[in-house]
């Protein structure tokens, strides 16, 4: 048995014309600048996932040059990534990510966000396994760089995968 950990990472600014969405949920607020929806969350959790697999990056798969993919869900992109790490035989165990911002308030949304996470990575979920594990956690800028200032959000995913 192999075990590998990956890690994510990504940010966007505030700005975008379109609904903010983090984690799959959707909450009042603008919403992020990119060429999907922005999903940081979603994003972070990608490249967490496929960091273990020599899969590429989420940039890589899915360029931001591709016009087909301009407001795309970030959600369904991660869960095209789950697919093809489960068709390559990785299991995911567990999933921790960290989001920073200042503003909305996360906390009431957490256990939205860990649900609709789970939802979409149970795809590599190890074949009569106990099933994936999704943390969330909110956390502010404290006032320092982009996130502090409340001009981003940021967010960091770690993945702990499995191979038989």
């Amino acid at each position: 048995m192999s075990f590998r950990v990956g890690l994510g990472y990504d940010i966007h600014p505030f700005g975008a014309e379109r609904p903010l969405v983090l984690g799959g949920v959707t909450l009042d607020g603008p919403g992020l600048v990119g060429h999907s929806d922005s999903d940081v969350v979603a994003h972070a959790v990608a490249d967490a996932v496929l960091g273990v697999t020599g899969l590429g990056d989420l940039g890589t798969l899915f360029p931001a040059t591709d016009e087909q993919l301009r407001g795309v869900s970030s959600m369904d992109l991660l869960a095209d990534v789950v697919r093809r790490v489960a068709a390559e035989s990785w299991w995911l165990v567990n999933v921790d990510v960290v989001i920073a911002a200042e503003r909305p308030k996360l906390a009431p949304f957490v256990g939205a966000m860990a649900e609709r996470l789970t939802e979409v990575l149970r795809v590599a979920q190890e074949p009569l396994g106990p099933g994936v594990f999704v943390s969330v956690k909110p956390k502010r800028g404290e006032g320092i760089d982009a996130v502090g200032r409340g001009e981003a959000v940021a967010c960091w995913a770690v993945a702990f995968l499995e191979r038989a």
